[in-house]
């Protein structure tokens, strides 16, 4: 049949038509002015964050050193200067990504007013597989980007952790100077142990298949754990949400319920504080203004 006939010609238009409507949109250029936080809609959507969901860093207690540690990080990455990408891993409700959170509103709010502000993309952990797409569109926007993942961590048989050591090394390109990446999770390893030893179990060189699973968190140049409170840190944290919202109340009486509170729950943490201080000042009549403890 001759390529060039009419027929073949408009198969060819239509097959490539089709093709064209399957392939991933590239990502359009938002515009970076309208918010400082995003969060990342795929296949090609950036869509911002009006008011972000976070409290004052002075409020997180317990966590000083990994505080102290992250926000530096952070001031020098937006400062143009050398940084690690940071995983913060360890006991549930103790502040990971509230850290996160409120790291990047400090530092922003330290910055000059002529200086670029430091945008957070929030990037869910069923879209990893994009990162790498996500950090090449970024590279030449004209500010620094800190990309965030929440409870981030992998189950057996699931392989777009390959994607996040891709995005972590930057391939022959290497990871943007602009862009940053954190992540939160209950692993130190992100992988769950039972996955990495039926991979040494089931390969032709075991050393080398569980090297590789460890090596994804060797990715993180920082590594900050967060451990279950002391008692003492846990009432600090109930007593610096109800100094924010003006609570007034006796301090036996707070102790006590307090201290009872986390028994009923079986830990102490930061979100079971902030949860007592909810049901403490409900009991009381006393309304929490969100705007008291940042925003």
């Amino acid at each position: 049949m001759d390529m060039n006939t009419p027929d073949l010609q408009s198969v060819l238009e239509r097959i490539a038509e089709s093709l064209e409507r399957l392939a991933p949109r590239p990502l359009a250029p938002p515009d970076f002015d309208v918010a400082d936080c995003f969060v990342f809609e795929p296949p090609a959507r950036l869509a911002p964050v009006r008011r972000v969901n976070r409290v004052e860093i002075d409020l997180l207690k317990g966590i000083d050193r990994a505080k102290d540690i992250l926000t530096e990080n952070t001031q020098r990455f937006a400062n143009g200067l050398p940084a690690n990408n940071a995983l913060l891993w360890g006991a549930r409700g103790m502040g990971k990504s509230s850290l996160v959170k409120s790291a990047h509103a400090a530092v922003n709010a330290g910055l000059p007013a002529d200086h670029p502000r430091l945008k957070l993309i929030e990037i869910h952990r069923e879209d990893i597989e994009h990162l790498p797409l996500l950090m090449g569109f970024l590279r030449d926007a004209p500010c620094p980007f800190l990309l965030f993942c929440d409870d981030l961590s992998f189950d057996a048989g699931d392989a777009s952790y390959k994607s996040l050591k891709a995005a972590l090394d930057g391939g022959v390109e290497g990871r943007p100077d602009n862009v940053l990446f954190y992540a939160t999770s209950n692993r130190r390893h992100l992988l769950p142990r039972d996955m990495i030893e039926n991979e040494a179990s089931t390969a032709i060189n075991p050393g080398e298949s569980v090297e590789e699973k460890v090596s994804l968190s060797d990715r993180f140049g920082l590594w900050l754990g967060f451990h279950k409170c002391s008692q003492d840190d846990y009432l600090a944290m109930i007593d610096g949400y109800l100094a924010a919202y003006g609570v007034e109340v006796d301090a036996d009486l707070l102790r006590r319920e307090a201290l009872e509170w986390s028994t009923t729950r079986g830990s102490r943490s930061g979100r079971v504080a902030f949860q007592f201080v909810q049901d403490f000042a409900g009991r009381l009549g006393v309304r929490l203004a969100p705007t008291s403890i940042g925003g």
